[in-house]
């Protein structure tokens, strides 16, 4: 199928089952960002991700496995994706977005993206939380097909980081760059990004963003620095390391991302 007439069969289906004809915001949350959805408003309805067309279950631990709509203080409809398919997976790059291209199907007209990765700034402990300014897609695969040229500029809004500011003003900026996985990098690979201008490493994000674009949303990114990157940590990389530092950090990136939505 199309993957553009997947996402609209997979907006109908959300829209039929939630009740909500049209959604304004998608939030995509990564690892350590889950309880966030709980807290930008009143969840109205819940879907488990194999209930809707094209999405799975997530295959890695910390995703809750459910797309929600969520009512903000403010009066708008959140759609929040708790279902994220990783590159790794095998599942090819198109399901890898259809999750941004539901959303976008579904009237959003802005896209969150969240992650946990790993640090190259030493500073950044883990439990960090980093505004996402740019990104280097190092996975050698693009959701783009054809002849589809698509100016990323300024594909992570300076508005938003702005807004993000306002509610925080220590908040840091880095520029992530996305790894296939699923195995983490070696030093030599973190050293490497780190040259080429990269201080947040992860296995997400930049392939969504990408399509989020295209798809004409405006898109913010957020990362939670969980470790630091190999090389640069004293100790061997974990995926546990990565579910304790979200589990600890998770109420106050949680409060962070609720009052930033609220602004937007």
């Amino acid at each position: 199928m199309d993957p553009f007439d997947a996402a609209r069969a997979a907006a109908d289906y959300i829209a039929a089952e939630t009740g909500v004809d049209t959604h304004d915001v998608a939030l995509v949350l990564g690892s350590g960002w889950a309880d966030a959805a709980g807290l930008i408003g009143e969840t109205t309805a819940t879907l488990s991700a194999e209930e809707v067309p094209g999405f799975s279950s997530p295959a890695v631990e910390g995703h809750t496995g459910t797309l929600s709509s969520v009512l903000t203080r403010e009066g708008k409809r959140a759609l929040v994706l708790g279902a994220r398919t990783h590159y790794y997976e095998g599942k090819g790059v198109r399901a890898v977005v259809h999750g941004v291209r539901t959303a976008a199907a579904a009237g959003c007209r802005t896209l969150v993206l969240t992650n946990g990765c790993g640090g190259l700034n030493e500073d950044w402990t883990p439990g960090t939380p980093v505004l996402i300014s740019d990104h280097i897609n190092l996975t050698a695969a693009s959701p783009l097909e054809g002849a589809t040229f698509v100016d990323l500029t300024d594909l992570y809004s300076a508005r938003i980081r702005g807004l993000a500011r306002e509610v925080d003003s220590s908040l840091e900026e880095g520029i992530y760059a996305q790894f296939t996985g699923p195995h983490y990098e070696t030093p030599a690979e973190v050293q490497y990004a780190k040259r080429i201008g990269a201080s947040l490493v992860g296995m997400s994000t930049a392939l969504e963003a990408i399509a989020g674009r295209h798809a004409g949303m405006e898109v913010f990114g957020i990362s939670l620095v969980t470790n630091l990157a190999a090389g640069i940590s004293p100790v061997p990389l974990s995926h546990e390391e990565v579910l304790e530092a979200g589990h600890a950090a998770g109420p106050r990136i949680s409060r962070l991302l609720a009052e930033i939505i609220a602004r937007l």
